[in-house]
């Protein structure tokens, strides 16, 4: 039997307001335990999708589900990571993973007990006491993924979250993702402008044209599971990175103007 999808997009479309369309007849399927890389030129409407899938704002036109859901009625399923760690200066590493679960009403037992796990996860389990000052840059992000991971959520969606990163160090996050995912084996959406970063990380890519957003090609991925170092010096990994930047760097020339603002 066939699994049903675990994110499922119908006919989507989005505006804001009177404004013109943001995201035109978008019709995608996740299924448990994808990975899928959304790339695609500035304005084309990549963190939408994942502000629709979370629920934070509604599909104008279509149909999305979550888990058989509405977004709104999933929201217990997810969660986000944004492009910046956004990480509360007087509290702790430990109070800031702590604060998903507390505003969701958690006991303190529990939320001392998953934000331990969480910040295992993440390795920084000697650092709970520590203020985001003290931090630095993949360490704030590190907490704000335990953070999400501190809700279990089936779905993760992120948005760039390693994007203003030294390359050393996404590359680093990036394998840690991973073999976080081989323990948890969330669903997972994430939003980057590196080919190079999808292809390593992704099962498929969504490449999306601009104005109005629309999914223009989807690109398989066919590395195996687990990724490391040594993947990134294959000849497939490479052919990849090399097809999906061409394939991007055609979708940007057709995509119009207004899109690269």
């Amino acid at each position: 039997m066939s699994v049903p999808p675990i994110v499922e997009f119908h006919e989507v479309t989005k505006r804001f307001g009177d404004g013109p369309l943001v995201l035109d007849r978008l019709s995608l399927a996740a299924q448990p335990g994808d990975f899928l890389a959304v790339i695609g030129p500035s304005g084309c409407g990549k963190s939408t999708l994942l502000r629709l899938i979370a629920g934070l704002s509604p599909v104008t036109a279509g149909r999305l589900t979550v888990d058989d859901l509405t977004p709104a009625d999933a929201a217990a399923e997810l969660a986000f990571v944004f492009q910046e760690p956004t990480l509360l200066p007087w509290l702790t590493v430990a109070e800031n993973v702590e604060l998903a679960q507390k505003l969701r009403g958690t006991p303190a037992a529990a939320r001392a007990a998953t934000r331990q796990g969480a910040l295992d996860l993440v390795r920084l389990a000697d650092r709970g006491g520590a203020y985001p000052r003290q931090l630095s840059g993949g360490q704030k992000m590190r907490v704000s993924l335990a953070r999400a991971l501190s809700l279990s959520p089936k779905i993760l969606l992120l948005d760039e979250p390693f994007g203003a990163l030294d390359e050393m160090t996404r590359e680093h996050l990036n394998e840690e993702l991973l073999a976080i995912r081989e323990q948890k084996a969330w669903t997972a959406f994430f939003v980057t402008h590196s080919v190079s970063e999808a292809v390593f990380l992704s099962n498929r890519i969504l490449v999306m044209s601009a104005n109005p957003g629309r999914i223009h090609t989807e690109i398989r991925v066919d590395l195996p599971y687990p990724r490391t170092n040594d993947t990134r010096l294959s000849r497939a990994y490479h052919d990849l990175v090399a097809a999906g930047s061409r394939l991007l760097r055609s979708v940007e020339e057709i995509s119009p103007v207004a899109s690269r603002a």
